[in-house]
């Protein structure tokens, strides 16, 4: 089941990371996107070790980002690739059964994407935001609209996720294009109330 909103996690430190994941999960969220750059490679395997922990006990699905050979060893739910990571082509032999997501930015991308048969795509981003480096050209709300025509004039169903800088005030409008979810980071990591953030979003995106 694809969930409607998606976690992505941020933080610079594993205290950080794990701080804000259980934060957002005892809110009630219950898809994370563990995304942890900049670390070295026994200080990201270790924090998804306790991250996987975390999300057995909310009962949350689990995403890796970029990393397939971690979601494989921990038996993660799924993996998100970006454009530059490995294929989910490959990635799927890797992966049997399991969620594999993929980054896109432009129709080629999505075609892309639907080639290689991922189950969602995350499309964006949608305004400027820290939270990412190396940020793809912004879409903005037109460029949603025009994406989703071209995907249903191609007969192209795969759910779409949009991500990047998005704010409450803007789901309204992005579920109008055709959106399945959202992705977020900030928006929830921020929020004073994160309970009552995660049941507005869901209201809205039912």
């Amino acid at each position: 089941m694809l969930n409607k909103i998606q976690y992505i996690s941020h933080g610079d430190t594993p205290q950080e990371q794990l701080y804000h994941i259980e934060s957002v999960l005892a809110a009630g969220q219950q898809w994370v996107q563990y995304r942890f750059k900049n670390t070295t490679s026994t200080t990201l395997w270790q924090t998804a070790e306790q991250v996987k922990k975390l999300c057995q006990q909310y009962n949350a699905t689990l995403i890796i980002n970029d990393h397939a050979d971690l979601a494989k060893a921990i038996d993660a739910d799924g993996v998100h690739l970006g454009l530059t990571d490995l294929s989910i082509t490959q990635a799927r032999e890797y992966l049997p059964n399991k969620i594999i997501g993929g980054t896109a930015n432009t129709f080629e991308d999505i075609l892309l994407r639907h080639q290689e048969g991922c189950d969602y795509i995350g499309l964006g981003p949608y305004r400027f935001t820290n939270t990412k480096q190396q940020l793809s050209p912004i879409l903005g709300l037109d460029g949603y609209s025009k994406l989703i025509k071209q995907m249903k004039d191609s007969d192209i169903n795969i759910p779409i996720i949009a991500i990047g800088g998005i704010q409450l005030e803007d789901v309204p409008v992005l579920k109008q294009t055709g959106i399945h979810g959202i992705a977020i980071s900030g928006l929830l990591q921020h929020s004073q109330d994160k309970q009552t953030l995660i049941q507005q979003l869901n209201s809205i995106l039912i």
